[in-house]
């Protein structure tokens, strides 16, 4: 859904998950509310009336020159479950599904190269640190 798209309670939700995710389990102090939440395509999973997991999708020149997907995450109680692959399943259909088959280039957090793997992600050879965090750009080809 589009920024405009998001209810009240809805982005609070999602800026409380990312805030709990992003800078209290990771110790992490950076600035999550970055402006470019009105640019996204928010993707929010919800189980059991409770924000579970969330990514939010760009379309291509906005983070990279290809579309690009970012604040993945899933609530510490739903990992493990899969979550987290539905939710990239989902957010690599619906940028085919809103801005055409394309590739879709992420900056990932090292550690998780694994995970994005499974998805079709490749090292693009371009490591970087991020807010103390060892990221990589990840490709996916279209």
């Amino acid at each position: 859904m589009s920024f405009e798209d998001l209810r009240v309670g809805e982005l609070y939700e999602v800026l409380r998950l990312r805030s709990e995710v992003f800078v209290v389990e990771q110790h992490c102090i950076y600035q999550d509310i970055d402006g470019a939440d009105r640019q996204a395509m928010h993707l929010l999973g919800v189980q059991d009336q409770e924000l579970k997991a969330y990514a939010r999708c760009f379309a291509a020149g906005v983070k990279f020159p290809e579309a690009s997907i970012g604040r993945v995450l899933t609530r510490q109680s739903a990992r493990g479950t899969g979550l987290g692959h539905v939710l990239m399943d989902q957010a690599v259909a619906a940028i085919s599904q809103v801005w055409g088959p394309q590739a879709i280039r992420i900056g990932a957090q090292a550690h998780l190269a694994g995970f994005y793997a499974r998805h079709g992600f490749v090292d693009a050879g371009k490591p970087y640190m991020e807010d103390g965090i060892a990221h990589l750009e990840m490709l996916r080809q279209a």
